[in-house]
């Protein structure tokens, strides 16, 4: 009896081999683990001892491979090519998804504090800020590999050059302010605000106007590049505003006075500037 015959009359389908096809193996409890070029090893192990993440693998001869866990994800690294510059920071990177990122930043936060006596918010490596309500930070390593770290439930489609629905300078803050709170790209809201401001100011209405100052003084902070911020202060000490319109520009300036707490600066004025 011919193969196909026997399978048939074994209650099998012509083509059937009696093996299992390969898709009914496949089960959806996959576990996937970044791994990462390393430039150098003990900058790598250190940086991630002192967040507090186990090292669960140490090799450096006759290859490099360095694994760590922390909390309930995994990182493991290898060696980077010769030529791999950390300073253009593409080296590599890998996605967080969690519940809720303020307390993935806070507890980081702390860390860098207890190990470096500061937060790094500047160079390699180092952490971004969380403002509230935003849904996303990031974790640089000292080899230029990015940790972003991403809320779940993140609206899936965003506008960066600002909503369709809105114009004038309305429309220049709110793609600003997702430029600052989803692609954590400070300097790009920055100078979005700064142009918007110097086409659509005279038009805008007074708490759009307030808003940007506002904004401006606050992203001036982040990228630690403070020469305008008395001018803006001035400036929006100028405008009168109703009680709504008010609560909304303190805001962004106590997200500003709560941005030098997590940096461990003090305002220009406290400096005798």
């Amino acid at each position: 009896m011919a193969a196909a015959d026997t399978a048939r009359a074994d209650g099998g389908k012509e083509g059937d081999t009696g093996q299992e096809r390969p898709e009914a193996a496949v089960r959806a409890n996959e576990t996937t683990v970044p791994l990462l070029p390393c430039v150098s090893a003990e900058e790598t192990l250190e940086f991630y001892r002192a967040l507090g993440f186990e090292v669960t693998y140490e090799q450096t001869r006759p290859y490099l491979y360095l694994a760590f866990r922390w909390s309930g994800f995994e990182l493991h690294y290898g060696r980077a090519s010769k030529d791999l510059d950390p300073g253009l920071e593409n080296s590599g990177g890998c996605m967080v998804v969690v519940d809720a990122v303020a307390p993935y930043h806070a507890a980081l936060t702390q860390a860098m504090r207890r190990a470096y006596g500061r937060v790094l918010a500047k160079g390699l490596p180092r952490i971004t800020r969380h403002r509230p309500g935003a849904s996303r930070f990031t974790l640089m390593d000292p080899s230029g590999n990015s940790l972003i770290f991403i809320q779940r439930g993140e609206p899936e489609r965003l506008e960066y050059g600002g909503s369709g629905e809105l114009d004038g300078l309305a429309r220049v803050l709110d793609g600003a302010r997702i430029l600052r709170d989803f692609k954590t790209d400070d300097l790009a809201a920055f100078r979005r605000i700064r142009s918007g401001l110097k086409r659509h100011g005279d038009r805008a209405p007074a708490v759009e106007r307030a808003l940007a100052l506002a904004m401006l003084i606050e992203l001036a902070v982040a990228l630690g590049e403070e020469e305008g911020v008395q001018e803006w202060r001035e400036r929006l000490g100028a405008i009168t505003l109703t009680g709504g319109e008010l609560s909304r520009v303190e805001g962004e300036l106590r997200n500003a006075s709560a941005l030098r707490s997590w940096l461990g600066t003090r305002p220009p004025e406290a400096d005798g500037n």
